[in-house]
């Protein structure tokens, strides 16, 4: 190699260097490797992961007349300190894959997701003197994963609450089992009611799948009396039960309410609400939280879409017997409902009309702090005055009380 041509070489290889190592800025800028806030609350933060087997219900997403309905389901629970290594956020990076499909871009591009920890550490043991807990089951968002409400999750373990979030198979981005099997979102969930622009508000799948909180609710009894992992044995208040849940996990929550009166208290973000509930009506304690039309607008929802989450909302809203909120947050985007904001860098996601014109953070921390005084009202009867006055707290809000 003469000298000039090894010196192109060089100039060469230096320059893919120089554009690799930009290139891995940029995206660990876009897509952060993040931390988690640091919960508020007194409790440090257990958790563990169980798959239930529904034996008596067929699953409906499937040809095979043998397979039944699966879940993966992870519960974060009141801890003591631990000096255990905290829990990573994503454990299979691969679940995401459909995700990032929907989003046109690389099956690989949120495996990053793998090196974020939580402020949770696996079978931590259980705070002494916690005694029962009150439980709340979340239910995510379609083609969405058990975790991606993380931070909120966190924040109300911290408060003593315990919280079991259900994946569920074929609504979920990717359920990842024991036995090495991936099942991704289906189809069917893109098509009938969840379809964009659909205005029916009445699908076979919602009660389906609101069988699968009616489900959990059996398996935490038998949990309560021998957990296999030894430690929540005994520390489940069931009598104190609560749904919670952002846009399909939105709609889910209430038809499980209206199905299972063990479910004591109700809170939907960003949802429809399914026609059983419409018309029947729910007698628990309800919150709806959402934005006006107009930011539904600026964020591209038809007019349809924008007209069945707000008049659904508003009706079963009315028809309540006893205590009800509507809380409506301008400029908050749909995805910000989740723990997106950690996700993608702000201005990308502002950029790619994903985020919406609101302080991200502020409008985040403000909707954690309606999830942890709803419950704490509804199931622990704790005073609650951010529901008396929550524009005290955030002034852009819009909100409804009965």
């Amino acid at each position: 190699m003469t000298h000039t041509v090894r010196k192109l070489f060089l100039w060469a290889l230096a320059g893919v260097i120089l554009l690799a190592a930009v290139a891995v800025g940029l995206l660990r800028l876009f897509l952060p490797i993040f931390q988690f806030p640091r919960p508020t609350g007194p409790y440090a933060i257990g958790t563990l992961t169980y798959h239930w087997v529904d034996a008596e219900r067929a699953e409906i997403f499937t040809d095979a007349p043998d397979d039944v309905r699966e879940l993966m389901v992870q519960i974060w629970y009141p801890a003591a300190e631990s000096e255990g290594p905290r829990t990573p956020y994503i454990e299979d990076g691969n679940m995401l894959a459909p995700i990032a499909r929907l989003l046109h871009v690389p099956d690989f591009t949120f495996q990053h997701l793998r090196w974020v920890t939580t402020n949770a550490v696996s079978a931590a043991p259980a705070a002494e003197g916690a005694g029962r807990s009150p439980v709340l089951i979340f239910l995510h968002g379609r083609g969405g994963y058990r975790q991606h409400n993380t931070a909120q999750v966190e924040e109300l373990v911290s408060h003593g609450y315990i919280v079991v979030a259900l994946e569920q198979p074929y609504a979920a981005s990717g359920v990842s089992f024991p036995d090495g099997r991936l099942i991704s979102l289906s189809p069917r969930m893109m098509e009938g009611a969840f379809g964009q622009g659909q205005t029916t508000i009445d699908d076979p799948l919602i009660p389906y799948l609101a069988q699968d909180v009616v489900f959990a609710l059996d398996q935490l009894t038998l949990l309560d009396q021998e957990d296999p992992q030894g430690i929540l044995s005994g520390r489940l208040d069931l009598e104190q039960v609560g749904v919670f849940g952002v846009s399909l996990g939105g709609i889910i929550g209430p038809e499980a309410c209206l199905i299972d009166a063990r479910l004591r208290a109700c809170l939907a973000m960003d949802a429809f609400v399914p026609g059983d509930v419409v018309r029947a009506g729910l007698s628990q304690p309800t919150m709806w939280i959402s934005r006006d039309a107009e930011t539904m607008r600026r964020e591209g929802w038809t007019e349809i879409d924008i007209d069945k989450t707000l008049t659904t909302m508003e009706t079963a809203f009315a028809a309540l017997p006893g205590a009800g909120y509507i809380v409506k947050i301008p400029g908050i985007y749909h995805i910000e409902f989740s723990d997106a904001r950690f996700l993608v860098w702000p201005p990308l996601g502002e950029a790619l009309g994903l985020f919406g014109p609101v302080d991200h953070q502020r409008a985040s921390e403000f909707v954690d702090a309606l999830v942890l005084a709803f419950f704490d009202r509804h199931l622990k009867g704790l005073p609650a005055p951010l529901l008396d006055d929550p524009a005290a707290v955030y002034p852009d809000v819009l909100y409804e009380r009965r």
